[in-house]
């Protein structure tokens, strides 16, 4: 137990630095209000919502809307309501001194990264459902969202990774479970 703890030490010691390495190397006055845009994207997860709701119109692109939702239903439930809880990780901006937060305080815990496993969780299953031209942004809009939550300073880089991890792997998941019968059969061939 020793060691573990040892370990989780020194991993916020490094989080800490690289926040304070963003905040004191890569914010700027221009830079700010972009990133702060593009982190509000992901605030309740609307962004992605509205996204799938749209891709439920489209004959061709239903099965995505539907997924892209479920996902994130998972991704909350999961993230928000299961590990967040559990872990109870304080934000960074409490406890890394020097950091300062450029968005109004969170009011739930830091880890895993519910904007992160959010939009990974839509952006992945869009990316595997829907033509690149609509998949290749999505994914892009995610990424932006998450490294977003690191320079506004309200994650730790591990929330983040951990976060867009967990969205990946409910999208996956679901796109195995209920996805086109082509992508399964092309998975059982490579095998």
């Amino acid at each position: 137990m020793a060691i573990l703890d040892t370990i989780l030490q020194q991993l916020n010691i490094w989080d800490g630095q690289l926040l304070l390495f963003i905040q004191n190397h890569l914010r700027s006055e221009t830079l700010n209000p972009i990133v702060i845009a593009v982190t509000n994207l992901g605030n309740a997860g609307i962004f992605w919502i509205v996204l799938s709701v749209i891709l439920l119109f489209p004959k061709k692109t239903r099965r995505a809307g539907i997924l892209s939702l479920l996902a994130l239903l998972g991704s909350l439930c999961v993230t928000n309501f299961l590990l967040k809880n559990y872990v109870a990780r304080v934000r960074p901006y409490e406890v890394v001194q020097g950091l300062q937060c450029l968005i109004p305080a969170q009011k739930d815990w830091s880890f895993p990264s519910g904007h992160a496993s959010a939009s990974f969780a839509s952006a992945v299953v869009i990316y595997k459902s829907c033509h690149r031209g609509i998949g290749v942004p999505a994914l892009i809009l995610a990424f932006a969202i998450s490294l977003s939550r690191l320079y506004v300073g309200v994650h730790y880089p591990s929330d983040v990774i951990v976060g867009m991890i967990i969205g990946t792997l409910i999208a996956l998941i679901l796109f195995w479970i209920f996805g086109e019968k082509k992508y399964k059969a092309r998975a059982r061939r490579h095998r």
